[in-house]
């Protein structure tokens, strides 16, 4: 028996197609979110046709940003519940969950047996998501993917001021003036976003194993930052994209 999980998420949209008899995954895949969100779910689909077929699912769920706008899905659930069954699954341990996508961030308890305990969500500014990353990479002029690699190789500490995009924006700008190298500001970046995770997990009693998922997880800079601060632990699943999808798959049952 297979199910279709779907994550369409502000900047990605992601699927996983599970496989419940071999426990595993067997497709998965993602693509840039276009305007319609049920263009981007049948390329991913298309995709996936190449490798399986599609009469093999028995049903779908769809989660993520936007959810509401895929009328086929036999389910809907929130990123909430998706993340704590994915991450569940994955790693039985959890207890706390830590997702910062492209437009917001979530901290998520989650109780012994995977059912979420409490949340806190920020989804009223960018500071501190994906797209704090792409503002950046574009103004130290590198690729998105290249940020974690040039943050590893800073040398001096510098201290970002301003938690406002916005605001960083012309910070950054004015640290390229005044000489400092873009490793140094790569690393600055990674270190405000740690410290505003940090921030908003004082309300979430922090319960190990810790693991963090969503696209922004792949930099590892910024997962030794944030265990840093944390002083703990951070588990990052093999391919932290798709964990809203997968557990959407698993809903999907």
């Amino acid at each position: 028996m297979k199910t279709l999980g779907i994550d369409i998420g502000s900047r990605n949209t992601k699927i996983v197609i599970f496989d419940h008899d071999a426990n595993q995954i067997a497709f998965r895949d993602w693509i840039s979110t276009e305007v319609s969100a049920e263009d981007s779910v049948n390329k991913l689909l298309s995709h996936a046709e190449k490798q399986i077929s599609l009469d093999e699912i028995s049903s779908t769920c769809v989660t993520g940003y936007g959810r509401k706008l895929y009328k086929k899905a036999d389910k809907i659930r929130s990123e909430i519940s998706c993340h704590a069954k994915a991450c569940h699954f994955l790693y039985p341990n959890t207890r706390t969950v830590i997702d910062i996508g492209g437009q917001d961030s979530k901290i998520i308890a989650l109780n012994e047996d995977g059912s979420v305990n409490d949340f806190v969500m920020n989804d009223k500014c960018a500071a501190g998501t994906g797209r704090f990353l792409e503002m950046t990479a574009i103004k130290l002029e590198c690729e998105l993917s290249e940020l974690s690699r040039l943050a590893s190789m800073a040398e001096n500490h510098i201290h970002l001021n301003s938690t406002c995009v916005v605001f960083a924006e012309s910070e950054i700008i004015g640290l390229l003036a005044s000489g400092h190298k873009v490793p140094d500001i790569a690393r600055a970046i990674n270190m405000s976003i740690a410290r505003r995770i940090y921030t908003q997990m004082s309300s979430i009693e922090l319960k190990e194993a810790v693991i963090f998922t969503g696209g922004v997880a792949q930099g590892t800079d910024l997962v030794n930052c944030l265990a840093n601060l944390l002083k703990t632990q951070i588990l990052v699943p093999f391919d932290p994209e798709i964990t809203g999808a997968l557990g959407a798959a698993l809903y999907a049952l």
